[in-house]
Order: structure tokens, then C-alpha cells, then sequence
């Protein structure tokens, strides 16, 4: 009840007669005080306040609602990881396997046929150039050069008789010649003479040049003899011993193996793609599962120059000095070259790697935080990561993790950096 509706109520009481129905007079209404008016205005406000209250909030919970499901939809996008291309150095270390060789080889033959009178040296020694191995008895061959002696002694006695048949022709012709002017000799017995006089002097030549083979045959046999006394072409070592004293050895009976192993070279095979950057001199590494932590210098001398057409390798040779003997040929070793690389590199992860039907590609997050997918080549693959010849300019974002769930185009996050 309002404050105006209590004042006439109070009218209306002072009103009423005393003799009234009610048989009594009513007593003067009570005036409500301004504690109590304040109180009703507090009641009343609080009352408003409710009912705004009960209607706001409501609102407020849809609006909240709404806003988390915005940013619920925010963070459902991707979010992933990125790497940025490395590139690398201009020169690159390659391993490519090879056997150790001697830098020279030979198998030293019996050119003449005898029989071993002695070995001087086993396999493992050291020779010199020239040293004798081994001397072979050749009594056949000793036969057929005292036969040749013999040979030119009965040569030189037939040229010194042509010689006198042909001194006694040239007399005979001069007497004939003087003769004929005074008709004491006929012209035939003069043209006679003149024939015999050239024919001794035939004679001659030909005795001259029978002389000549017997000594040409003497020196075929002396050097023949010579061979009986195996000598060392070059310094090295011997590999191997094929004769026993006493032996009947022919010109196909190999006697020794000898090696040069003071320098050893190694033959390796050198991919296409980095065959022109092989140059004369470049530095190589070699190394040896008998040396674990040593690695042995050497220098590349020299390439074929062409393709292998069946390998699409160039053979090249590797030089390594063994003045220690340290190595042994026949070694399988493995020998690293820095080569100089033609094109830029760059070096990734290799879990960034997406093949498919697309062929080698990575992806990539642009300006927009979408993703793009771009086609690379392929360098090399050193396990752990990855080095890329095409494709990748340096300044790329790189998803370090591909999956089979990013799509061309789609949007996503980026970790520690804003996602729209």
C-alpha cells in the first residue's frame, strides 16, 4: 500500500460517526516513518534489480557460449611444427668404396727354359731393382750358342775365301782387258771375265751378310742366356714364389710376383652428377677398418675422362703415399673426396618428406598460414636429414612433420608463431 493510500485510509477513520455499527470509535491510524519508507524504496529497488537480473543472465550465458565456441573453432586448426632450410657449404665430403692396388704389379716369367739352379729371395722380402732372384742352368742353350760360335767361324772363313775369288776375278779382268786391244784375248773371253768379276763380288756380299746372322744369332742366344738370371724389374716386394730348386721351367712358368707398394693407388667410381667437378689434385681421405682412428692422405692423379656408358661412373685415381708400409695392397678401404658443388644445397629433416603419386615433395606454409606443396630434387639422403638440390630457395617455412592428413590449401597454425 502506497503512502497516499494509508493518508485516506486515516480520513476515512476520522470520519466515522462514534455511533457508528462497530459501537466504538476507531483508533487514530499509525504514520509510517521515514525508516520504514526507506526500506520499502530499498525493497522495491531490489526487487527491479531481480527481475533485470533473471532476464540478463541468460543472455550473457549464450554470448559466453558463442565466444567459446569461436575459439574452440580456432584451436581445432592444425598446428604444426616448421623448419627453415639449411643451406650448406659449397663443398661436400662423398664416400665411395675402392681396393687398395700396388702402384706396380708384374709376374716375372722364365724366359728361358732350364732348370732352377737357385732362389735367392721367399715371399714378403724386400728387393731392389735389378737384384737377381733366381738363376736358371740352361745346358741346352748353352749347346746352341757354342753352335753359333762355331757357325760364324765358318762364316768369316767363307767370306775371307770370297773375298779371294773375288781379288783373283778383278786380276784376271784387268789382264783380259789389257790383252784385247793387241787380239791376243777375244772379246767373249773378256766378257767373260767381266762376269766372274761380279760375281765374286756377289760372293762377298753374300758371305758379308751370312756373317752378319751368325753374329745376330750369338746375341739372340747371349741375351737368351742372360734371362737365366731372374732380376727384379723395378723395387718391391715379393708376393709370391712359384719355383723349388731342381724345377724344369718353361717361357710360360711364372717364377715370382713382385709389387711396388711404397705408393698404392686406389681406383674409385665417381657418380655423374659430381663427375665434373673431379679435378687433378683434389685432396681424399682414405680410410681402413684395421685403423679405426687414422685416416690415410692421398691425392686424386688423374680420371678417365669419360663416362662409364654401362655405370654412368667416372673412374678416377687416387694416390696414397705407404713409405711405412702401413697399408697393404688388396685392402678394401674407403676414400672420401671433397668435391666443390654446382648449385646451391639445402639440408632438411627428413621427416619433412612427402612422397606420393606427386612424386618428392615437402610442405610448405605460406604468407596466409595455408599450406603449399612444392616439388623438390633430391641430393642426397644421409638418413636424419635430407639435401636438396631444386625446389627450395632457403626462405621457405618447412613442415617439419608431413602427414597424411595436411591438404593443399588448408589453414592452419604455426607453433610458437599467430595463426589467423
Amino acid at each position: 500500500m502506497s503512502p497516499d493510500d494509508l493518508h485516506a485510509s486515516a480520513r476515512h477513520a476520522r470520519e466515522v460517526p462514534a455511533d457508528s455499527d462497530l459501537g466504538f470509535p476507531l483508533p487514530e491510524p499509525a504514520r509510517p516513518g521515514k525508516s520504514q519508507l526507506v526500506v520499502l524504496l530499498i525493497v522495491a529497488c531490489a526487487v527491479v534489480l531481480a527481475g533485470f537480473y533473471v532476464g540478463f543472465k541468460p543472455r550473457a550465458e549464450r554470448s559466453a557460449a558463442l565466444a567459446r565456441a569461436v575459439q574452440d573453432s580456432a584451436d581445432a586448426l592444425p598446428l604444426l611444427d616448421i623448419v627453415a632450410p639449411v643451406a650448406k657449404e659449397s663443398t661436400r665430403p662423398i664416400a665411395l668404396t675402392a681396393t687398395l692396388q700396388p702402384l706396380a704389379e708384374t709376374v716375372l716369367y722364365a724366359r728361358a727354359n732350364g732348370y732352377v739352379e737357385q732362389w735367392n729371395v721367399d715371399i714378403g722380402e724386400h728387393v731392389a731393382g735389378n737384384q737377381v732372384l733366381a738363376v736358371i742352368e740352361t745346358p741346352e742353350l748353352d749347346q746352341q750358342l757354342d753352335q753359333a760360335r762355331a757357325e760364324l767361324l765358318r762364316r768369316d772363313a767363307a767370306l775371307g775365301q770370297a773375298k779371294t775369288q773375288s781379288e783373283y776375278a778383278k786380276t784376271s779382268l784387268t789382264r783380259y782387258e789389257r790383252l784385247r786391244p793387241a787380239g791376243v784375248a777375244s772379246q767373249q773371253e773378256l766378257e767373260q771375265k767381266t762376269a766372274e768379276s761380279h760375281v765374286a763380288d756377289a760372293n762377298v756380299t753374300a758371305a758379308h751378310a751370312n756373317v752378319e746372322v751368325g753374329r745376330a744369332d750369338i746375341r739372340r742366344l747371349s741375351q737368351l742366356k742372360s734371362f737365366s738370371r731372374v732380376t727384379a724389374p723395378f723395387a718391391g716386394i715379393i708376393t709370391q714364389r712359384s719355383i723349388e730348386r731342381g724345377a724344369l721351367v718353361t717361357g710360360t712358368t711364372p717364377l715370382y710376383r713382385i709389387s711396388s707398394v711404397d705408393v698404392l693407388r686406389a681406383f674409385v667410381q665417381v657418380p655423374q652428377d659430381l663427375a665434373v667437378q673431379v679435378k687433378a689434385g683434389t685432396s681424399a681421405q682414405i680410410n681402413v677398418r684395421e685403423y679405426p682412428n687414422r685416416s690415410f692422405s692421398g691425392t686424386l692423379t688423374r680420371s678417365a675422362g669419360a663416362l662409364d656408358a654401362a655405370t654412368r661412373t667416372l673412374t678416377a685415381e687416387i694416390r696414397i703415399d705407404n713409405a711405412q708400409h702401413e697399408l697393404l695392397a688388396g685392402m678394401y678401404a674407403q676414400a672420401t673426396l671433397a668435391v666443390a658443388k654446382s648449385h646451391a644445397v639445402y639440408e632438411i629433416p627428413a621427416t619433412a618428406l612427402w612422397n606420393d603419386a606427386g612424386g618428392l615433395r615437402v610442405a610448405i606454409i605460406d604468407d596466409q598460414d595455408r599450406l603449399r606443396f612444392r616439388k623438390i630434387e633430391l641430393e642426397r639422403d644421409a638418413g636424419a636429414v635430407l639435401q636438396i638440390a631444386g625446389g627450395l630457395s632457403g626462405g621457405e617455412r618447412v613442415v617439419k612433420l608431413a602427414n597424411a592428413g595436411l591438404r593443399e590449401g588448408d589453414h592452419v597454425r604455426v607453433r610458437g608463431g599467430s595463426g589467423s
